[in-house]
């Protein structure tokens, strides 16, 4: 095996149907891994599955049923679980509701919990001492920062998924399971649109990340593989900001 060669593994990449996590399901399909995508919506995870050549399991993973469907789709070993799906909530500080501290804490947080927890025996069977399994956590740059918009709950619940990353690993590492995180700036996805979609904000932001640029499919999908790889073996509790600067 190569050193960031991902080839024969099985990966399973939630929120996999658009945006983050299409790119990094992209890249293991490229790279020629055995890829499952999850998501919600039925016809658009289909969609995207046919697109890239990959499996697709239509999941609620903010639910015990659907982490269970997920989990029974995957068969034998899982080499990567890449948590992935999350979602976001903007409002001002007056009118920003409990119920946003609710939904994204299910989704965000504890669905990352309990999806990792469903896959251990499956992780387990896949880790060895010169190639661990791996927990790759997507967190966020506001998780790390203050972000300029009012997503409060979003930028806790990311926060949250650092310091899960971390204490999972603490505890997962005697199985030889790693677990990291990657934390994202801009790229284009859903969530980023409302900005990037317009042309003064988006020049806005560009010009506030040091490398001038929003970023590309393959700056997430190469640190993911990275991470997945013989490369990253030796990594475990890490948060990785790939942000062109923002948090340096």
């Amino acid at each position: 095996m190569t050193l960031f060669s991902v080839e024969g593994k099985t990966v399973v990449v939630t929120g996999g149907s658009r945006g983050i996590g299409r790119m990094i399901a992209a890249g293991f399909v490229a790279a020629g891994a055995n890829v499952y995508i999850s998501a919600r919506k039925t016809a658009e995870v289909e969609k995207t599955a046919a697109e890239l050549g990959c499996a697709a399991v239509p999941a609620d993973l903010s639910t015990a049923e659907g982490r269970e469907s997920l989990a029974a789709a995957v068969d034998g070993p899982l080499h990567v679980l890449i948590n992935n799906a999350g979602a976001t909530w903007g409002a001002p500080l007056e009118e920003y509701p409990e119920s946003a501290f609710d939904k994204l804490w299910n989704i965000n947080v504890k669905g990352v919990f309990a999806l990792t927890q469903r896959f251990l025996p499956q992780l387990r069977q896949a880790a060895g001492p010169d190639d661990p399994a791996r927990v790759i956590n997507v967190g966020s740059v506001d998780g790390i920062r203050v972000p300029v918009l009012p997503t409060y709950a979003y930028s806790s619940t990311k926060s949250a998924v650092h310091m899960l990353t971390r204490h999972l690993a603490r505890h997962l590492a005697k199985e030889h399971i790693t677990v990291n995180a990657i934390a994202p700036g801009p790229f284009e996805s859903k969530m980023m649109a409302f900005a990037l979609d317009d042309p003064g904000t988006r020049e806005a932001i560009e010009t506030g990340v040091p490398l001038g640029r929003i970023g590309r499919p393959d700056d997430m999908a190469g640190t993911a593989i990275f991470l997945a790889s013989r490369a990253g073996a030796y990594l475990t509790g890490t948060v990785i900001p790939v942000d062109g600067g923002i948090t340096a």
